[in-house]
């Protein structure tokens, strides 16, 4: 299955027959079978018809919308999965206390093993920078054992925390020093690295929140991340595994030079990628998302045989 990138002005799309038709000034101008479609990200001034919506959710594409300078995503969902008393089963595992930290502790421990594996390929690579990647990968180790010694989850994202911040203190030695990265910032981010990160970020996580939604559980529901006001609790926990992989896809980018400074733009509301990266971005993207995919499909049947597990043990009892 593939993605559909759409980032310009003045487009409308249409349903017709089994195919997704592109207009400008009236004029058709493209052409797009729905059959390859699982996802269609939209960027712009887009004009959508109510009938390709209902054809989209037929077809179960999800349909992720990009809003303003800050990419800030909505999602329209395919038709779910019917069974809906696997939602109500999950609700019941998001209370057991045992059951969240221990899936807690196996994620985090994936994020950090993932980042350590990153700071270990980068040390030898690049030699010259191997004094405080061996900084960075010593607190690392450090924060790794210390996982399973922690007896709660206030606790355990406090040590997460900890390692996050070493961590791209380091990852700040692997690129070069005029794209201006020295720390993890957000809303707004204000160097290139960091937007990068920030856009590749909101698109994973619109990545688990299609996946998660599709297999019939409930996105917001999450077990180390706390129940928010409009935040998708599960889906953040399931993406914090693959962040590591989002960062090295991002640095590939910048040492490839895919992406440069020149292709940001900055003023008061952040550092902003303009449109000519984003379609080079987007192009990188869906070539590396397949593996986000398949990573994000195995942690969902995680947590779906979970709660297949939680209901076979309530049913004995």
């Amino acid at each position: 299955m593939t993605s559909l990138y759409v980032d310009r002005k003045n487009v409308e799309l249409r349903a017709d027959g089994e195919a997704l038709v592109f207009y400008e000034n009236g004029e058709r101008v493209g052409t797009v079978p729905l059959t390859p479609l699982s996802r269609i990200f939209l960027r712009g001034d887009i004009k959508l018809s109510a009938t390709l919506l209902g054809k989209l959710g037929e077809h179960g594409i999800g349909v992720v919308v990009l809003s303003g300078r800050k990419h800030t995503p909505s999602l329209l969902l395919g038709r779910p999965h019917n069974d809906a008393s696997r939602r109500v089963k999950q609700y019941k595992l998001s209370l057991n206390s045992e059951y969240c930290l221990k899936f807690s502790r196996a994620i985090v421990a994936a994020k950090i093993s993932g980042q350590l594996a990153f700071v270990r390929e980068r040390k030898s690579a690049q030699p010259m920078h191997r004094y405080p990647l061996s900084i960075g990968e010593r607190r690392l180790e450090s924060a790794l054992e210390q996982i399973d010694t922690q007896k709660n989850i206030a606790a355990l994202r406090g040590l997460e925390g900890a390692a996050a911040a070493s961590y791209f203190q380091t990852m700040a030695e692997m690129l070069p020093e005029k794209l201006g990265f020295h720390q993890r910032n957000r809303r707004p981010p204000r160097d290139p690295v960091n937007a990068a990160l920030s856009l590749t970020y909101t698109l994973l996580q619109s990545e688990a929140t299609l996946a998660i939604y599709g297999a019939g559980l409930d996105p917001f529901i999450g077990f180390y991340h706390a129940l928010d006001f409009g935040r998708e609790s599960l889906a953040c926990d399931l993406m914090e595994a693959l962040r590591p992989q989002a960062d090295r896809f991002v640095l590939k980018m910048f040492r490839e030079e895919v992406l440069t400074a020149g292709d940001f733009s900055r003023s008061d509301a952040g550092c902003m990628l303009g449109k000519a990266g984003r379609g080079r971005y987007y192009k990188a993207y869906e070539a590396y998302a397949e593996h986000f995919r398949c990573e994000l499909e195995n942690a969902v049947a995680d947590v779906a045989s979970a709660i297949g597990d939680m209901s076979a043990t309530d049913e004995t009892a």
